[in-house]
């Protein structure tokens, strides 16, 4: 894949190229330019420190949507052993764009279920984008019913910009099969830990992400809907993304903070997709924690802390009915007429 670089990313290019460039030219005309190479390093380390501490939220979407940041696949090589793939929704067909099955997660045997984009146009074809269809869903919710079964917990990684918004996809009911995913997946007597590894859209994100724990990496994003979906709404401009994301509050820090999520996964500088390992590192340790504290629950416990998970979310308050409100006000009776 030809190397894909973010407009925020150019100064930083910029100065790589020239640090290349002042290398090259030290070894082939013997000079020493080592005082200028250690000068352009800890400019250029500068500037990246600078860059990626001060992202905004519609920064942090495009790294989300980066064509080289590790895919739910890449993470299983890394963090997974014993794997094999179950496909199927035993309704329809298997959808591709939703890959799950069994594994080893260091002492667990869980079962695993995520969205999968593709690296090139065939294999995005074959992925339809990390969009699922009906079956998709269907297909997670059959193995995450098969892992209840065996008392598995459930590990799943969203990575999507929504469920698939097509014709066939209607057809087959692709929001009555997310409904009854949100359903059944609060009610299972088994531990559930969500991780937002990339795009965190819409219900096709939220399809199979209640869980016990909601984990993100540090430049995913979680949201009801896309940035351009949210603009074309609210300000009949896609052009008005950036706004949008801002308004959205659908980065990990916004996230934690409104306690939605349980953990932010630190990335590497620059991204997931500059260092495969290291995140790979950091989402299996946050993982492995949060799943030895879910499974020293009963199964009471498990349900009611989801309960009380999903009910603490948001805000609201109270408001006594106008009627009632003026009934209980001495004041509001009503003034004597004059004869």
């Amino acid at each position: 894949m030809k190397w894909f670089t973010l407009d925020f990313e150019k100064p930083i290019l910029e100065l790589e190229e020239a640090l290349r460039a002042l290398r090259k030219q030290s070894e082939e005309q013997k000079i020493d330019l080592s005082s200028q190479i250690t000068q352009i390093e800890q400019k250029l380390e500068a500037l990246r420190k600078d860059i990626f501490e001060h992202l905004t939220p519609w920064q942090r979407v495009q790294l989300a949507r980066h064509p080289r940041r590790p895919y739910m696949l890449d993470y299983l090589q890394r963090i997974a052993t014993d794997f094999i793939e179950l496909h199927g929704d035993r309704r329809y067909a298997d959808d591709r764009a939703i890959v799950g099955g069994l594994a080893t997660i260091g002492p667990h045997r869980v079962m695993v279920v995520g969205h999968q984009k593709g690296r090139d146009t065939k294999e995005n074809l074959m992925r339809n984008f990390g969009s699922a269809h009906p079956e998709g869903y269907r297909k997670a919710l059959r193995l995450m019913q098969l892992a209840e079964k065996f008392r598995l917990p459930i590990v799943t990684f969203i990575d999507t910009p929504g469920a698939y918004p097509g014709v066939g996809a209607e057809e087959r009911h692709i929001a009555e099969s997310i409904a009854v995913n949100l359903r059944e997946m609060m009610v299972l007597r088994t531990p559930i830990i969500a991780i937002v590894i990339g795009e965190g859209g819409s219900g096709g994100a939220l399809g199979i992400g209640v869980a016990d724990r909601l984990l993100i990496l540090e430049n995913a994003y979680y949201s009801v809907i896309s940035p351009e979906g949210c603009a074309a709404i609210l300000w009949k401009d896609r052009a008005n993304a950036a706004q949008a994301a801002a308004a959205l509050k659908l980065t990990a820090k916004d996230l934690l903070d409104l306690n939605i999520v349980d953990e932010v996964i630190p990335e590497p500088l620059g991204g997931a997709h500059k260092d495969y390992d290291v995140t790979a590192a950091n989402l299996k340790k946050a993982l492995l924690k949060h799943l030895d504290r879910l499974l020293d629950l009963d199964e009471a416990e498990l349900l009611e802390q989801r309960y009380k998970k999903y009910r603490k979310i948001g805000e609201f308050a109270r408001s006594t009915p106008r009627k009632r409100r003026m009934a209980a006000r001495p004041e509001a009776a009503p003034a004597p007429t004059e004869s």
